[in-house]
């Protein structure tokens, strides 16, 4: 059998990947997760308009650092690229990633699309039932490892332990996922019961926090790259930060996205996504059971959604922005950020254009817009982010 070549995976969840990249492991690609970060954006600017999605040139970027680094051979590596497929200029990333890739030098590595709509079919990645079952455990154990720690970390006794924790399951879970083990819906949940049990053993005080959400764009709401660390920056402050899980967002692309194909295409979505919600809520229920607030489940979520945002604003992060910032409200965590990548156009048609419709419809509630962009300096995001933290609301609606 010929040797494995190296499928290079830029970052994109950053509490998900270290687990979800065993899904695209197979007899012909060795996953590899991508961990460069300096000069990154200007690295991507060499081949892109810098009115280009922020994304998609730190993606590309980060891909360039790697090849030049000297660690992996060109004519044995790919690129694995998500495509959304939807009005997002993101879905045009491969083609352009490709043309970065040629004038850079390295025309002989693959460019390999991660979608479900059928685009670039010459390029796209086989998706096979174990990449399937792999992608489930890594998407559930990736939620709830990330709501235990986010929840535990603010109050623990000793700085760190949570930290060291998460870290210490992900290496558990990523050894199960990369050996085809604990793949069953009943192993699933009960690897998820073992972790709620083992981070209610962290010692805690009760501490006097700040609650703050964080919605908005893919890239800038779960990866370090795309939001300058936000989540590092919202720990050292004290916050408890509240960001919804890779399952609220599949359920959501399941729900819209993906019913804009064919009639059998929706069939099998609409099944789809019947079995990922009853996933859901049963993980939900673990940790509800075990004293965590989380979102709502998706279905329920969506319904607290009407009235809030138009339900057939499906493009780009559309009415899941809203739904989020609701859901997050309720629970008591009433500064929220919302977060775009600059240029954007889809993120600022459809997602911003909510924010101040949707702010005079959560009265105490206050929500900043961010965006982040190569030509942004660190201080103007800061200042903004501090404009939430600094600023006292209204006793709870």
């Amino acid at each position: 059998m010929p040797a494995r070549r190296t499928l290079l995976i830029p970052a994109l969840l950053d509490d998900w990947f270290p687990l979800l990249q065993y899904a695209f492991s197979s007899d012909n690609w060795e996953p590899v997760l991508l961990t460069e970060d300096q000069g990154l954006a200007d690295l991507g600017l060499r081949y892109f308009h810098n009115e280009l999605c922020y994304p998609v040139f730190l993606i590309a970027g980060q891909v360039l650092s790697a090849l030049a680094s000297g660690k992996y051979d060109p004519a044995r590596c790919g690129v694995l690229m998500g495509q959304a497929g939807d009005e997002c200029r993101g879905s045009c990333g491969i083609r352009l990633t490709r043309r970065a890739l040629d004038k850079a030098g390295y025309p002989q590595v693959a460019l390999l699309s991660l979608n479900v709509r059928g685009i670039d079919r010459d390029t796209g990645l086989p998706i096979t039932p174990i990449m399937v079952r792999r992608a489930l455990a890594a998407a559930v154990w990736g939620d709830t490892l990330a709501i235990l720690r986010n929840q535990t970390r603010p109050y623990e006794l000793h700085p760190g332990e949570a930290e060291s924790l998460w870290r210490t399951w992900m290496k558990t879970l990523g050894d199960s996922l990369r050996q085809g083990k604990s793949l069953t819906c009943r192993q699933i949940m009960a690897r998820c019961r073992e972790m709620t049990a083992a981070f209610r053993q962290v010692e805690t005080v009760p501490r006097k926090v700040q609650r703050v959400a964080v919605v908005g764009e893919i890239y800038t709401k779960y990866c370090h790259l795309g939001n300058w660390d936000l989540e590092r920056y919202l720990a050292a402050e004290g916050c408890e930060t509240g960001v919804g899980g890779i399952t609220w967002y599949a359920l959501y692309y399941m729900d819209s996205h993906a019913m804009k194909g064919s009639v059998p295409q929706r069939k099998l979505y609409r099944l789809l996504a019947r079995f990922l919600g009853s996933v859901q809520r049963e993980m939900l229920d673990i940790l509800n059971g075990a004293g965590y607030h989380t979102l709502p489940p998706f279905a329920r979520m969506k319904r607290q959604a009407e009235g809030l945002a138009p339900l057939n604003c499906t493009v780009a992060d559309g009415w899941l922005i809203a739904a989020e910032a609701a859901a997050w409200a309720r629970l008591g965590c009433r500064k929220i950020l919302c977060v775009q990548p600059f240029a954007c156009l889809p993120g600022h048609i459809f997602g911003k254009g909510q924010y101040a419709a949707l702010q005079r419809k959560l009265p105490g509630t206050r929500l900043v817009s961010v965006d982040y962009d190569a030509s942004t300096g660190p201080g103007t995001v800061e200042s903004r982010i501090r404009m939430l933290l600094d600023e006292d609301l209204e006793p709870d609606f």
